[in-house]
């Protein structure tokens, strides 16, 4: 019935305006606090309770909008005001238009030739992220890739190639054994990373942290040292700005020193602190970044882009290229009519890359860098706002002290029968269930999610984030509320 069949116009925009109106009441629906930020169904009751299987024959469009608004019905609302689950959170209208119009231009990112205006928006925008980092003129290369995970791996692979070049042609058997470095609060990425890359997860040694989960620098350079004299090579050390956890800052003043010492790579993995650059009230917490070898950035956090939106950014231009390109003729024809500097896919590890810059350039156009800094700030006071109000309260103790660096504030909360307890093993086996349970009445309630996870020697404990603009003091409230309403009988 839709086009391109014959005759298929009317049918499609009718099709399409369904489409557009369920979408709009979902949108609607997930700024209303009166509705459930989740319907949450096991597994097996949905698989049970609606057929999912596909058919041999098509099913109609009235049985594929309802398919639609089944969908819809179940999913998490992460655009609602009390979703507190994840660093990406929110839903931002301009973003959600961009992704729309990216959908519908349906083009891939390798080429000019395909994709013009935006080949054009990601070298403005990768220019000015690395501006923001420090670089002069915005120097250097970047590239937007599907996550923050991706992202890192892409950092490994050229701090690689810069030191061993050969690795690209005679891979991991013509170089001596490598090493990286990262805190043992950083992103589980490094060490996929560096299997996926044939390095191999024995060679990420993991260097201690502070109580409040910043890198010990004297601990790195002990590290290092005991490498080089066991005959390894150390070429890489990824300092993370916002810890997913604790949202620490590592001291990169100090590892830029360390890593220039050495003549290492430095990477900074600031997936999710990146977004502090923007604000002048909070930039100074990623004070030495601009000495970093490469930054990994994902304005999918912090900024509240629509999903995917993540950027490696690199100081040395051509490097990138160098360390991926294969000329594949059919796509990078040296004789094109165009200046080929704007053919980026040979840059890229993937040949089919999304456009996830629009999203994030036509954002940027809407608010300017002031709209992102006030909606930055805003998130960063409600962090302080509920950690002024459970750090003294009853029920409630703090898994660090001291007000924290980003918008993560990480608490126990201490039901009343575990409150006179003695502070013994016993209790710590308590504690551990308390989280997990008040996390699930959450979901089957629907009220509210925040997350939860144990760290170290430390039991489950509640690790709440805020990156969505649309969340209120009086959410704040309604979460302590709500986190005592579900947990007092444990």
């Amino acid at each position: 019935d839709l086009l391109p069949a014959c005759s298929g116009e009317a049918a499609t925009l009718s099709f399409l305006q369904d489409v557009v109106d369920i979408l709009l009441q979902y949108v609607v629906k997930s700024f209303d606090r009166s509705t459930k930020v989740i319907d949450f169904h096991y597994p097996n009751e949905l698989l049970q309770e609606y057929n999912w299987e596909l058919a041999e024959q098509p099913q109609t469009l009235e049985e594929i909008l309802l398919n639609c608004r089944t969908t819809l019905k179940y999913a998490i609302k992460t655009g609602h005001p009390r979703y507190f689950n994840q660093l990406s959170t929110g839903l931002d209208m301009v973003g959600l238009a961009a992704d729309w119009l990216t959908s519908a231009a349906n083009t891939n990112m390798f080429t000019y030739e395909i994709a013009p205006v935006f080949v054009l928006l990601e070298y403005v925008t990768l220019r000015k992220m690395r501006e923001m980092v420090g670089w002069p003129g915005g120097c250097g290369d970047g590239i937007f890739s599907p996550g923050g995970a991706i992202s890192n791996m892409y950092a490994m692979l050229i701090a690689r190639f810069k030191m061993f070049p050969e690795v690209k042609e005679k891979g991991m058997a013509a170089i001596p054994r490598l090493v990286a470095f990262t805190s043992e609060h950083s992103h589980f990425s490094v060490k996929k990373g560096a299997a996926a890359l044939g390095i191999g997860t024995d060679s990420v040694i993991l260097i201690r942290c502070d109580e409040r989960g910043k890198m010990i620098p004297s601990d790195l350079e002990r590290r290092i040292l005991e490498a080089k004299q066991k005959g390894f090579v150390p070429f890489l050390v990824s300092a993370t700005a916002g810890t997913t956890v604790y949202g620490a800052f590592d001291p990169l003043i100090a590892i830029a020193d360390i890593c220039k010492k050495y003549k290492i790579w430095m990477h900074v993995d600031g997936a999710w602190g990146g977004g502090l650059l923007m604000s002048r009230k909070h930039k100074w917490k990623l004070n030495g970044v601009e000495r970093a070898n490469s930054v990994t950035w994902n304005p999918h956090k912090m900024m509240g882009v629509p999903l995917q939106c993540s950027a490696l950014l690199v100081r040395e231009e051509g490097l990138m290229q160098s360390c991926n390109q294969m000329h594949a003729s059919y796509l990078f024809q040296q004789d094109k009519h165009y200046d080929l500097s704007y053919d980026t896919g040979d840059k890229a590890l993937q040949c089919g890359r999304h456009v996830d810059v629009f999203k994030l350039w036509l954002m940027w156009r809407a608010k300017g860098t002031t709209g992102f800094e006030a909606q930055i700030d805003k998130c960063l006071e409600l962090a302080e706002y509920l950690y002024n109000k459970i750090k003294n309260r009853e029920g409630y103790e703090m898994v660090f002290d001291g007000k924290p660096q980003h918008t993560n504030v990480c608490f126990w909360y201490i039901p009343p029968s575990l409150r006179s307890m003695e502070d013994n093993e016993e209790r710590m086996s308590r504690l551990m269930k308390v989280a997990p349970v008040i996390k699930a009445r959450m979901m089957e309630y629907g009220t509210t999610m925040v997350s939860y996870q144990p760290l170290g020697d430390k039991v489950n404990f509640f690790r709440m984030v805020i990156s969505n603009p649309a969340a209120t003091h009086q959410d704040i409230d309604f979460l302590i509320d709500e986190i005592e309403r579900l947990g007092q009988d444990l």
